[in-house]
């Protein structure tokens, strides 16, 4: 397995801004893509942006053009910018790792973000 530890969660204004990291524990595993994906109360976790180890990225059409994906793969690092904040962006955001060979993937436990109007 491969520990995923998130931070960076918080209580911000709208239209503020919040930076969330997320690193993953040592591993003999390959990290392909990396991601983050959130979840409101009664809603499905929904993906927010990924990012391969090349550097390719994707985002929900919801949050293109605020926030922005970025990668440390020294670190095993994966960061999101988070930019112009709405209260409809108020989640548990959760980072994900997929992992090459063996496939699967491994999830960190969730930060909260909350965002005040």
């Amino acid at each position: 397995q491969v520990q995923l530890v998130e931070s960076g969660g918080g209580l911000v204004q709208a239209g503020g801004s919040l930076r969330l990291s997320c690193a993953a524990s040592k591993t003999i595993f390959v990290i392909n893509a990396m991601g983050w994906y959130r979840q409101a109360p009664g809603k499905q976790r929904d993906l927010v942006a990924t990012i391969t180890s090349g550097g390719n990225t994707n985002y929900a059409d919801s949050v293109r053009g605020r926030f922005t994906i970025s990668r440390d793969n020294d670190k095993n690092t994966v960061y999101l910018q988070m930019n112009s904040l709405k209260p409809e962006d108020a989640a548990i955001y959760y980072c994900k790792a997929e992992i090459a060979q063996p496939r699967f993937d491994s999830w960190g436990q969730g930060t909260q973000v909350t965002v005040s109007s």
